[in-house]
């Protein structure tokens, strides 16, 4: 069967696949945090081991998921989004979840 489409728009879409990984991407950056629940719940993705979890915002599990995260090296981005969501949702949350993360070191500071 031949294809209708050309050599360029497949290259193209291969092209897009093969970065693509199933990672959620907004403009080639990679989200960590996908907000659920009016920041009540997250789905925490995460690079290191390529597991995205849905875990409650208030939880110790989150506060772990984060710190692996940040110990391996992705701390700045993760302050960056919940300075986003918090900016976007000011009612959600978000401020208060990262004042926790802070106070629980997980960022390297207290």
């Amino acid at each position: 069967m031949a294809s209708n489409t050309s050599k360029t728009a497949r290259a193209s879409v291969r092209a897009g696949q093969a970065g693509a990984g199933g990672a959620l991407s907004v403009l080639g950056e990679f989200k960590y945090l996908i907000p659920l629940n009016n920041g009540k719940n997250a789905y925490v993705r995460n690079l290191t081991n390529g597991k995205t979890v849905h875990l409650r915002t208030d939880s110790e599990a989150f506060v772990e998921e984060i710190r692996t995260l940040a110990g391996a090296g992705h701390a700045a981005k993760i302050r960056a989004e919940l300075g986003a969501l918090a900016s976007a949702h000011p009612d959600h949350g978000w401020d208060a979840t990262e004042k926790r993360l802070v106070e629980a070191g997980v960022f390297g500071e207290s």
